[in-house]
């Protein structure tokens, strides 16, 4: 039986700002850019959308600086209080990354996922946290996650997140479609160069080790002050055969959406039957080590 949803992810660059603009001025005009593009995906119908890493704001993790430390906010708190309304106004999923604060000092990199009907269903926090030369100096800024890889039941599809640096790892991945992902949407922050030939490798492979969809976002253009590098855009999603079916642009902002039929899941797992076929009881030195 068909299960045909549409899904949505938004690239986005910097909005030119002040050069002695605050932590929050620069926070509202990324919220104040992302905004139109949010309603667009309303009016054209998306049902989950999905915007990129620490989505309202700079990625600040090109730089050691504490005064991006006032950028975190609780959850809930003012921004998935707006995308919650947001999602009833529209009926749509949102899948929301921001700079979580759950008590001073204790600061992560999660994703919200809001039903459609504008209930806050969880979050994800991301896991593996970079600390890599030049320009990811992640490990200043958060706290691996502790949050397991939960997947959410939303009105239209079981939803999980695996976010940028994670999707370097395959356990993460697997354990996502173990929880019964049918989407996995990995928000990232990832420039020119190091693993630009990873982007278009490693979540197709995801996709199609596991038999689930996934839609894969990336920043557009160069941020000041920092200048680490391009980010390529390149947001796409790829099926569980692997198979990459809708792209954006490589420097544009954008709204890609994208009309899938879920029902491939089981089309795609009655062939390659993966999940009957592991041995899990074999892989017991994998954590060991």
């Amino acid at each position: 039986m068909s299960r045909k949803i549409k899904s949505g992810l938004i690239q986005m660059s910097m909005p030119e700002v002040a050069e002695n603009a605050s932590v929050e001025e620069i926070k509202e005009a990324m919220l104040q850019k992302h905004l139109p593009y949010i309603d667009e995906a309303g009016q054209k119908g998306v049902q989950i959308l999905c915007l990129q890493e620490i989505f309202n704001g700079p990625y600040f993790c090109a730089g050691q600086d504490i005064k991006w430390y006032e950028a975190a906010e609780s959850i809930p708190g003012p921004t998935t209080d707006l995308m919650a309304e947001y999602a009833k106004k529209y009926q749509m999923v949102m899948v929301v990354p921001i700079y979580e604060k759950e008590q001073a000092g204790v600061l992560y990199n999660t994703t919200v996922v809001i039903d459609a009907d504008g209930t806050l269903l969880g979050k994800y926090r991301k896991n593996h946290i970079p600390h890599l030369h030049p320009g990811f100096w992640e490990k200043f800024y958060f706290k691996p996650g502790n949050l397991g890889y939960p997947v959410f039941q939303t009105r239209y599809a079981k939803v999980g997140v695996y976010t940028c640096y994670d999707r370097h790892f395959p356990e993460g991945a697997r354990a996502l479609g173990l929880n019964g992902a049918e989407i996995v949407y990995n928000p990232s922050a990832t420039v020119a160069g190091l693993s630009q030939y990873l982007w278009k490798l490693e979540q197709p492979a995801h996709a199609a080790a596991n038999g689930y969809f996934m839609g894969c976002i990336n920043r557009v253009g160069t941020e000041k002050p920092w200048n680490i590098g391009k980010f390529y855009g390149n947001s796409y999603f790829v099926d569980p055969r692997g198979k990459i079916f809708a792209e954006a642009s490589e420097d544009n902002d954008e709204l890609l959406i994208s009309e899938f039929d879920l029902s491939l899941i089981d089309e795609v797992r009655s062939v390659w039957q993966f999940y009957r076929d592991r041995r899990p009881e074999t892989y017991q030195e994998l954590t060991a080590l």
